[in-house]
């Protein structure tokens, strides 16, 4: 079959597969603390239904694969399904987002099962600030899931870093200092229009280049890394002493919408060719009805090729999702 572009030529490999929305935390630029209310269990597809859809889309071009959530941990037996997608012949790499709160006690299974990257999600070094964000006392319990995870023999742990301006900014620096220590790379990303509660606005983004003027004043000059994937989100930069990297995800002050490669499966079945697309296509019915894998390969195709140009976060004609951050899979 031919591969996903789109008619922007944007070719498509990366897929992102949210397994749950549940989460167990409740990060105020994301979930309500109350009252959130998530889909139906018998409305989530299960692991035979994302393993039919992900062998549907490597015929397509799929190559990486993410598994995020809400929480992805939270999922019974996460282990078995990354085991099973690992099988799959034209996988190539495939990483897990988690807040890390259960890490800890999954690391070794995560592992055995074949997963060898991860990123995890934390904001703060700092107890009392972790708590204000989250909502939940568990930054201890998160700093034992990152140890956990590097000594069962992690290749690749990341730590993702939200941006909000006026909260955050005592945490930068120290991070990447944590970052340069451990040998993790600290990911900064901009805080961006995807809350419950509508709470965004430009004037609470930390921006890209703010932070790294900060790094640079603090710990010292950053170089941008030399033949990085150009369709990666994020622009990684190294310290120039040759400690540590960052990496800086700029969906707000510089949208990377031209490079991108991702297209995302909610955890309820529904494809998604951008993060802020206001518009789905249901892969759960065609899964369920009987449809043949065709069908469900076309389906893919004809939301790809309707792919727009970009979210135009900047612009006037910015209008956010339908959905919070936690029901589209990080």
């Amino acid at each position: 079959m031919k591969p996903l572009i789109d008619t922007f030529d944007r070719v498509h490999d990366n897929l992102r597969i949210s397994v749950t929305d549940r989460c167990n935390i409740r990060c105020f630029y994301c979930m309500p603390e109350e009252g959130v209310k998530f889909q139906p269990r018998e409305e989530i597809l299960n692991f035979e239904e994302i393993e039919r859809f992900v062998r549907i889309a490597v015929t397509l071009g799929v190559r990486k694969l993410r598994l995020t959530g809400g929480e992805p941990l939270l999922r019974k037996g996460l282990a078995k399904l990354v085991q099973r997608l690992g099988a799959i012949e034209g996988i190539q790499d495939m990483a897990l987002t988690t807040n890390g709160v259960l890490l800890a006690e999954q690391a070794q299974t995560l592992y055995d099962a074949g997963l060898r990257r991860l990123n995890v999600h934390l904001d703060t070094l700092d107890r009392e600030r972790f708590q204000l964000i989250t909502r939940r006392d568990d930054f201890d319990r998160v700093m034992r899931g990152i140890d956990e995870a590097q000594r069962v023999g992690f290749t690749t742990v990341k730590i993702n870093a939200v941006a909000v301006k006026n909260l955050v900014e005592p945490d930068i620096v120290p991070l990447a200092r944590f970052g340069r220590e451990r040998g993790i790379e600290i990911r900064y990303i901009e805080f961006m229009p995807l809350d419950a509660q509508g709470i965004w606005d430009h004037g609470k983004v930390l921006l890209t280049d703010e932070m790294l003027g900060m790094l640079t004043r603090e710990i010292g000059p950053l170089n941008v890394i030399q033949d990085q994937d150009p369709r990666a989100p994020a622009t990684e930069f190294e310290f120039a002493d040759g400690k540590g990297r960052v990496g800086f995800i700029a969906s707000v002050s510089k949208p990377f919408c031209l490079n991108c490669n991702r297209i995302r499966l909610t955890a309820d079945g529904h494809f998604r060719y951008c993060l802020f697309a206001v518009e789905e296509t249901d892969i759960r019915t065609l899964l369920r009805d009987g449809s043949p894998d065709e069908a469900i390969a076309e389906a893919v195709r004809a939301s790809v090729k309707s792919k727009w140009i970009g979210h135009q976060i900047n612009t006037a004609k910015f209008v956010p999702p339908p959905r919070p951050m936690y029901s589209i899979g990080g």
